[in-house]
């Protein structure tokens, strides 16, 4: 899925390379995988949240214990 820029394109982000102190491969390479990393936390915020646990073995002796007896 390699997209190809234009010459004015190319010639903006190896400026940018630059300014950044880096090769203009490895400042694209950071800007593909920031842009996966978004992609990612965009797919988790969408999920459902898990379903709540079932109380565990002590909290429903404790809320049995609380209970009124013979109702």
């Amino acid at each position: 899925m390699t997209r190809q820029m234009t010459e004015a394109q190319r010639a903006y982000e190896t400026k940018r390379a630059a300014k950044a102190g880096v090769s203009l491969e490895k400042w694209l390479s950071q800007k593909a995988r920031d842009r996966q990393q978004e992609a990612r936390a965009r797919e988790e915020a969408v999920k459902p949240p898990p379903p709540p646990k079932k109380p565990g073995f002590f909290s429903r002796l404790l809320d049995k214990a609380h209970k009124p007896l013979g109702s």
